[in-house]
């Protein structure tokens, strides 16, 4: 079995990059960078498709697992591109298939960014 890792977007739109709202206002680049990540998301596929991705056992999902979202395949791997360009996903090829994984650290930081400061 061979194995390929996708190529990722470039590092500066996959960084988790921005403190809570609540903290202080965000520079023009950290708003650049989180508007890319909630733009894809404000697809209703893509967010159901991130969705199962995030939500699958093991933390990732194969495209073979990923069915039965109302739309035909071809459509199904566009939005997966989406969300890999956004940095919301990774993905690797194991032979025919490929996963993709949410990596921790972005839904971490998405969470952050949304989480009011504790004690405000």
């Amino acid at each position: 079995m061979t194995m390929k890792v996708l190529p990722s977007p470039e590092p500066e739109t996959v960084a988790p990059c921005c403190p809570p709202l609540s903290e202080r206002p965000l520079t023009v680049e950290e708003a650049e960078r989180t508007a890319v990540m909630f733009k894809a998301l404000g697809d209703p596929v893509r967010l159901r498709l991130f969705s199962l991705v995030a939500s699958h056992e093991g933390g990732e999902a194969c495209v073979c697992d990923i069915s039965d979202v109302g739309v035909s395949q071809p459509t199904v791997s566009h939005h997966l591109k989406k969300l890999r360009e956004a940095g919301l996903l990774s993905s690797e090829r194991r032979g025919t298939w490929v996963y993709y994984r949410v990596e921790p650290s972005v839904l971490a930081a998405m969470g952050r960014l949304l989480t009011r400061a504790a004690g405000a």
